[in-house]
């Protein structure tokens, strides 16, 4: 199961890496995808260590709370511009927050292949 997931959400994060090229600020979010994606591909090699996952869902949930924005507005799915700064910012603080997430499961399922 932790194969299966590494590679799905390691494509997942080289996609949103991907998506990030139009970004006004490419330079900022690719390396951070790149780095959730590097995890997930090490978590499928089992190259990381259930600590080394825990340390980087602390960063990714700490940039999040850093980036969320001051007045929420919602992630506004159902447009691809951006109609306020708050949006965009709701945005990038959500994804942050998903890798924060996927780097907890893999910190689990790491720790229990461990105790195995």
């Amino acid at each position: 199961m932790r194969k299966t997931l590494a590679i799905i959400f390691g494509l997942l994060f080289v996609l949103f890496a991907a998506f990030q090229y139009n970004d006004p600020d490419p330079e900022v979010w690719i390396p951070i995808y790149g780095v959730a994606a590097a995890a997930c591909f090490m978590a499928y090699a089992n190259l990381g260590r259930w600590w080394f996952f825990v340390v980087l869902a602390v960063l990714f949930f700490a940039s999040a709370a850093y980036q969320w924005p001051p007045k929420f507005e919602g992630f506004l799915f159902s447009e691809v511009g951006m109609r306020s700064l708050n949006i965009e910012m709701a945005r990038e603080a959500g994804g942050l927050a998903i890798c924060g997430v996927v780097m907890l499961m893999f910190a689990f399922l790491t720790r229990q292949t461990v105790r195995r």
